[in-house]
This record gives structure tokens, C-alpha cells and sequence, in this order.
């Protein structure tokens, strides 16, 4: 990881609070001119510290009111088979999160549908009938209390 200064620290704040601020607007919060800002965010996307910029979607504007956390765990524990299930996920789009884990489940998916009908279609026609899974547990979002999710940056 590249070594952070203060200004570094505010860019990415103000970044991951509006990723669409231009170079003149980021210049004057953290206070640098906008040519030392855009050589800065080059240099933190260069270095993969920034990643990526979103828009960040309501899921229910567009039609996806489910939330739902699915716990998955594998048939056999071998690479071949973990690799296989790491491409389903990358395939199917209602998947927003995949996360490998300790303990009882192997993975957790935070998935995305419409429907409940739409959830089991997930679940008993793309999880379950995967050479690579064994069991499948789902848990429906009552509320979302917190998105999306801003990493606490520890500032230098």
C-alpha cells in the first residue's frame, strides 16, 4: 500500500462521500490546486487504492425490493469446486456481494430480486442444482438500516 499524506486522506474522503466532485471542487476541499488533485487521484487509481466510481441506485426504483442473504456451503472443499462456485457468482447478476467465511457456511451472497418468486427461482433453479453446493440458507432483508457502506478512513 502506498504511503497516505493528509491531503490523500481528504481526497478520498471527499471522494467517497460525492465520487462525481470534479478536480476543482475536490482542489478546494482539501485544499490543493486541481492540477496537484488530478496527478493525486491518477496516482491513488494507479496504485488501485481507488478502484472504481458508482452511482449508487435506489434497489426499489428499479423494481428490486428483496434483500437477501444466502449462506452456502460447498459440497466438497477441494479448488476446483471453490473455483467453480466463484463462477457462478461472477455470473449471476442478482449476486451484489460474495464473501468467503468462517464457521458453518462456506460463503455468504447478499443478493438483489424483485420478488419472492424471483428468490426461489435463484435459490432451487441457479444454487441448489450447482455441482458445487451442498446446502443453501436464505435470510430476507426486513430493513436496510445502513448503506452504503463508507469505509471509516483513519485519517493521518
Amino acid at each position: 500500500m502506498p504511503q497516505l499524506d493528509a491531503f490523500d486522506w481528504r481526497l478520498l474522503e471527499a471522494l467517497q462521500q460525492d465520487a462525481s466532485l470534479t478536480n476543482g471542487a475536490l482542489a478546494e476541499r482539501v485544499g490543493l490546486s486541481a492540477s496537484q488533485v488530478s496527478r493525486r487521484r491518477q496516482a491513488l487509481e494507479g496504485a488501485g487504492v481507488i478502484r472504481g466510481y458508482r452511482a449508487l441506485i435506489d434497489p426499489e426504483a428499479i423494481g428490486l425490493s428483496v434483500t437477501v442473504f444466502i449462506h452456502v456451503a460447498l459440497n466438497t472443499h477441494s479448488r476446483d469446486n471453490a473455483r467453480r462456485f466463484r463462477d457462478l457468482v461472477k455470473l449471476t447478476p442478482a449476486v451484489l456481494e460474495a464473501h468467503a467465511l468462517t464457521g458453518e457456511a462456506d460463503y455468504m451472497l447478499k443478493v438483489a430480486v424483485g420478488d419472492l418468486k424471483e428468490l426461489a427461482r435463484l435459490v432451487n433453479e441457479v444454487l441448489l442444482p450447482h455441482e458445487s453446493v451442498a446446502r443453501v440458507r436464505s435470510e430476507i432483508a426486513l430493513e436496510t438500516l445502513k448503506e452504503p457502506g463508507l469505509l471509516p478512513l483513519a485519517m493521518a
